[in-house]
Parts: C-alpha cells; sequence; structure tokens
C-alpha cells in the first residue's frame, strides 16, 4: 500500500507531522480520526514509516550489544517522573521525547524514546508506541497510559505510575538487603564444609590408619561421607546441576509455577514476608487503576497481572469472575481466602462508602508497614538458626576428629 504524509492537530491543537500507510487518503484519514487527531494535509509520499526504531546511525557491533546496559526499571521510574513533570509544565509531548531522548544516560533507552517519537510522528498513540516494547513497559503500565489518553490524565497517571514503580522498587531492593546476610553465610558455610571433606579429613584418615583399633561411629560417618565427596564430585555437581536445570525447567510451566509459587508462600519466616508483600503491590496497584477510572472488572485483569505470583493472580482472577458475575468485592474477597479480617473489614467499609480506591491504598500502607517490620527483624529470626546449624556442625567436626585421639590417649593412660 503506498505511504501518505500528513499534517493533523490534536484535541489540544498541537500540530502533528508524519506518516501512514493507506489504501488512499480517505483512509489515512479515517485512521487519523480513529486515534483522535484531525487531518489537516494528506498528501502521497515516498517515505515509509520506521517500524525498528534503529537508523542505518544506530547500528551495533555484537561486542556493543553484549556490553550495553539493559534497560531496567529505575529506567523506566526516572521517565515516568520526566513526563509527569514536563507534561504538567505545558511542554509538548514530542518536544518532551526529544529532550528525554538527548538526555538519556542509557543508550538503549535512547533509542527507545526515538522510536516512541516516530511512532507517534507517524499517528500513533503514546501507549500503541510503547506496546511495541514489551520488554520495557509492562502490561500494566501501558493499560494506565491508555486510561490517561482517555481521560486526558496522561500527566497524573504518570505521576502515579512513578510512585508505583518506587514503591515496587523498594520492596524489592528491601528484600535483597535483609537476605544479603544470610545467603553470605549459609554461602560460607556449604564452602567450609566442602574444604573440610575435601581438604581436612584425608589428611586425618591417614593418622586414625595408624591406631589399629576400631574408630567411633562419627569418625567413621566424617570419613564414610569425605571418601564419597572427593570419589565422585564430579557426580555430585552434576546432579545438583541437573537439579537447578530440571526445577527451572520444571517452575516455567505453568503448572509448576503455580504449584512453587503456592509452597513459597508456606515458607517459614520467608513466606509471610513474600506474602503480605505481594499483597501490598496488589493494593497498591488496585487503588492507582481505580483512581485513574478503570472499571473493577479491568482493573482486577491488569492488576493479576502485577503481583508476580501465579497462585494470588489466580485468586484475583477468581474475585474478578466472580464480580462478573455480580457478587460484591467483599464476598469474592472472601471467597479468594487470602486476606486477613482486617483487610476484609476495610475492603467492606471501601465498598459501602464508595471509597475502595483510598481504603486498598491504606491497606497497602499496611501490608508495607508490616513487611517493614518483618525485614527488620528477620536477620534476627535467622540468627538463632544458623547459629544452632554452625553448632552443630562444629560439633560432628570436633567428635569424629578428636574422640580417636581422646580414646587413644585414655588407652595410653591405663597402660
Amino acid at each position: 500500500m503506498p505511504f501518505f504524509a500528513y499534517k493533523a492537530r490534536t484535541a489540544r491543537g498541537e500540530l502533528l507531522r508524519g506518516v501512514l500507510e493507506g489504501a488512499d487518503s480517505g483512509a489515512v484519514a479515517d485512521q487519523l480520526f480513529g486515534t483522535g487527531v484531525t487531518p489537516i494535509e494528506i498528501v502521497p509520499t515516498s517515505r515509509a514509516v520506521s517500524v525498528s526504531g534503529h537508523g542505518t546511525g544506530d547500528q551495533q557491533g555484537w561486542w556493543e550489544r553484549l556490553t550495553e546496559r539493559k534497560v531496567t526499571s529505575l529506567d523506566v521510574q526516572l521517565f515516568s517522573r520526566q513526563l509527569y513533570t514536563l507534561l504538567r509544565s505545558g511542554v509538548p509531548i514530542m518536544r518532551g521525547l526529544a529532550g528525554l531522548q538527548e538526555s538519556a544516560i542509557s543508550k538503549s533507552f535512547g533509542r527507545i524514546i526515538k522510536d516512541l517519537r516516530e511512532s507517534l510522528d507517524s499517528g500513533r498513540e503514546l501507549s500503541a508506541s510503547m506496546r511495541r516494547h514489551p520488554e520495557v513497559f509492562s502490561n500494566f503500565y501501558l493499560s494506565m497510559v491508555r486510561v490517561g489518553e482517555m481521560t486526558g490524565r496522561l500527566e497524573e497517571v504518570f505521576l502515579r505510575l512513578f510512585d508505583h514503580l518506587e514503591f515496587d522498587r523498594s520492596m524489592r531492593e528491601r528484600v535483597k538487603t535483609a537476605l544479603r546476610y544470610p545467603s553470605f553465610v549459609v554461602m560460607a558455610m556449604v564452602g567450609a564444609i566442602a574444604i573440610v571433606n575435601i581438604f581436612v579429613i584425608p589428611q586425618f584418615v591417614t593418622v586414625f590408619a595408624s591406631f589399629h583399633t576400631e574408630l567411633p561411629l562419627m569418625t567413621r560417618v566424617l570419613i564414610a561421607s569425605s571418601a564419597f565427596m572427593v570419589a565422585y564430585w564430579p557426580l555430585l555437581l552434576g546432579l545438583l546441576a541437573g537439579a537447578v536445570l530440571g526445577a527451572r525447567a520444571w517452575m516455567a510451566t505453568p503448572a509448576g509455577r503455580y504449584a512453587w509459587d503456592m509452597h513459597k508462600l508456606r515458607l517459614p519466616l520467608a513466606g509471610k514476608i513474600i506474602v503480605k508483600g505481594t499483597m501490598a503491590r496488589f493494593a497498591r496497584s488496585f487503588s492507582l487503576a481505580q483512581r485513574s477510572g478503570l472499571p473493577i472488572v479491568q482493573a482486577l485483569t491488569l492488576v493479576a497481572q502485577t503481583v508476580d505470583n501465579a497462585y494470588l493472580a489466580a485468586r484475583i482472577e477468581q474475585m474478578r469472575d466472580g464480580v462478573e458475575r455480580g457478587e460484591s468485592i467483599l464476598r469474592t474477597a472472601v471467597t479468594a481466602g487470602i486476606f486477613t479480617p482486617i483487610v476484609l473489614q476495610m475492603i467492606a467499609v471501601g465498598e459501602e462508602a464508595g471509597s475502595l480506591d483510598d481504603l486498598m491504598d491504606e491497606i497497602a500502607q499496611m501490608y508495607e508497614r508490616e513487611v517493614d517490620y518483618e525485614l527488620k527483624t528477620l536477620s534476627s529470626q535467622i540468627e538463632p538458626i544458623l547459629i544452632t546449624f554452625l553448632g552443630v556442625m562444629v560439633l560432628m567436626l570436633a567428635l569424629g576428629i578428636f574422640l580417636p585421639i581422646w580414646d587413644l590417649g585414655k588407652a595410653a593412660l591405663h597402660k
């Protein structure tokens, strides 16, 4: 089909220029009217629309592509805040994106912004332009932008998206920080066990062999485990790698991910943190969707995609199905079985008063405070378990090594 260059004006009076593909100028005009802009001029042209967002000057070598910093959630978060500031200041979005492209620290994100500009210039809406990059903009993000476009509150949506991404990133960072020390201790203990079995215990075997006597049970267990590890360490590493790869492949399947997401909510210590953190993300997302004007059914559909847990997502979709059948939010929340009585009471009050978005925001803050407290006390809860395990390991090692020497000393004294 031929290409047509056009000039059009938005509802705010902004002038847009671009190129669209269509059967004729009338079809192009229909496309423009469908996106909410009014065409002024449509003329045939031979210039095609850029689809990839990468011009000839953007070609990269394989090494540059390999070492280039990937787009992170922080990049998207700052982009949302900057767009909010620009739109609130009355800066046209095309000019604002041009400035953001020039100042982008990440080259890969700069190319994405360039593609957004070219897509807007060709007549697409911002949400449709962002949809070309699903690896950067999530379905929830795209839906919120689409709602902002339909309601004319795009700048407000970008501010709420910034807050939402900040909350989500903060939650993940706090979990990583709380688990850093226990993870380091566990890795050190595993390394110590491997070193003792491979290098230390074999040195004592020759000493114990010179005793010409029956060794204690603990010593025989240590020697047998050390000999097994030294003889079959390639097999053990292969089994470990196979178990890890098999578990990852199983969790990549829908049934495997559902089962794992359900069981990890019941893990000691970590399970309740995962539950509260996930529910805080659900409440925050639902509040944002409600305040942006999304219908409850559509809001629940989108929020189910943000919880990052297949089991809880299925429960939220179950709530959506109940609402579609005409049931109340409270009834579907009770049936889902994932909310505490306090949260259910707050949902009942919010639904009765018509302020469910405000109550959901308070629920998110309540869960966030609980997660913050759990994370602060996580290290103190894990330390006794680690110390006990370390003490048992040291005791077994000491008994296994020193009991034969102790028995030999007692035999020498009796002589």
